[in-house]
């Protein structure tokens, strides 16, 4: 049963959210140098022959009320975001860690003001529209045999679904260094991650060193927006894959993530 319940969000003062963000930066640095060996972190420069899957997603949409000065700032900030990431080889047992390798942005680094979301408000920050880095992995890692050991769902429905060609709740979202994205590689392949920019999208494609026997559809079940007590909406769903055993036939599906986030615009438009 789907589990429609989000209590209203409280707001929490500055310096309470300053020192709590800065306690968990500090525990997660001390948990990268305690397990400093399991993550991966060699390049190569060229791709491995199995492509796996390939996803994009454009770069400039625009967005009410959002000054189009900050997506193209998103743009930089991808770029150099991805420079840290593109030709990664995650060998078997390896761990993959987006914030690991892409480090702290910062203004000396060269990034820009983007679009940042604080408890449902759309503000600016540096760094800002990373999360569409997080949403391509993921989406991508789905159609892997990789396992996701840390994944954080977005808390915000923003937008209304305006050309959705995938399900709700597919995405990751980021934010330096303890909201992270973590892939594991418990196969005995080794795996590479291949990101780039164009004119339009932000591409991306995960390749291997061997032939899979696997596909993997990504669905939804159980979507639904719900009217709290409080006054709010939200949004639920439930995400599946199927996997077919392309030798076999053989098609099994497996739970990926139960999901709900609290709708920032009004549900009864898109029902």
């Amino acid at each position: 049963m789907l589990n429609n319940h989000i209590n209203k969000p409280q707001k929490r003062g500055v310096v309470r959210k300053y020192l709590s963000r800065e306690f968990y930066i500090i525990k997660r640095h001390i948990n990268w140098y305690i397990n400093r060996n399991k993550y991966a972190e060699v390049k190569i420069k060229s791709k491995l022959n199995y492509s796996i899957i390939k996803h994009r997603s454009f770069l400039l949409r625009p967005l009410k009320n959002v000054d189009m000065y900050l997506q193209h700032n998103k743009v930089s900030n991808l770029r150099l975001a991805i420079q840290k990431l593109d030709k990664l080889i995650i060998k078997p047992g390896q761990l993959f860690s987006v914030w690991k390798l892409v480090g702290r942005p910062t203004i000396l680094k060269g990034y820009l003001d983007g679009l940042v979301l604080n408890n449902g408000n759309i503000e600016k920050g540096i760094g800002g529209g990373l999360c569409q880095l997080g949403n391509l992995l993921y989406w991508m890692a789905l159609h892997t045999p990789l396992s996701i050991v840390e994944r954080w769902r977005h808390s915000y429905d923003v937008f209304p679904d305006i050309n959705r060609t995938i399900p709700f709740a597919c995405g990751a979202t980021l934010s330096y260094n303890y909201i992270d994205l973590q892939i594991q590689n418990n196969t005995s392949e080794t795996f590479q991650i291949n990101l780039w920019l164009d004119d339009e999208y932000l591409n991306g494609e995960i390749t291997c060193d061997k032939e899979l026997n696997f596909h993997y559809d990504i669905f939804e079940t159980d979507h639904m927006f719900h009217h709290q007590w409080w006054g709010g909406y939200t949004r639920h769903n439930k995400i599946w894959r199927k996997i077919t055993n392309l030798e076999t036939k053989e098609i099994s599906e497996e739970f990926v993530s139960e999901n709900s986030a609290i709708v920032m615009y009004s549900p009864l438009l898109n029902i």
